[in-house]
């Protein structure tokens, strides 16, 4: 252990430590060298795939393109969740029964008119025409039932608007 102490206070020691971190650095300075060599080929190998442009800027616009296109097709996805969520709640099915009122009239010109949502809510509109006055009344729908009593008329309109989603 004695021998190894003095060996490193020693003036040869001191000359082969220097001389080795003398080449370290040397080593580094020509690291540096081809760095610089090999970043300077990158650039120019890069221009010549991209026809004069820099390859790197225009893969850098086209992943910033990218980026604003998924962004927008979230959106996008995000609109066309809430319109079908809002297009539950539309007319979806609607039927019609035209028929005559009353036997002095000529044609048939009373109807019936279901109007219902995805969920069979809605509206029956009962239009009534008389040579004298026509009448329009209207009975809620909660699936496909009224609280109301349907006539035959109105029940034909209801099954019509039922099989039109078909």
């Amino acid at each position: 252990m004695e021998n190894i102490l003095e060996f490193m206070k020693s003036d040869i020691f001191l000359i082969g430590i220097t001389g080795f971190c003398l080449l370290i650095f040397i080593l580094y300075l020509i690291n540096i060298a081809r760095l610089g060599k090999l970043r300077k080929e990158y650039k120019e190998f890069m221009k010549k795939i991209g026809n004069g442009t820099n390859l790197e800027e225009i893969l850098s616009k086209h992943v910033e393109k990218i980026n604003k296109a998924v962004s927008k097709n979230e959106e996008l996805e995000k609109f066309c969740n809430n319109l079908d969520t809002d297009i539950k709640h539309c007319i979806q099915k609607i039927g019609i029964y035209r028929y005559n009122a009353y036997k002095d009239t000529g044609s048939d010109l009373s109807f019936t008119l279901a109007l219902m949502d995805e969920n069979n809510d809605g509206v029956v509109l009962n239009g009534i025409y008389s040579r004298e006055m026509s009448n329009i009344y209207a009975k809620p729908l909660v699936k496909g039932k009224s609280e109301y009593k349907i006539t035959e008329e109105e029940s034909e309109a209801i099954k019509r608007a039922l099989n039109s989603s078909n």
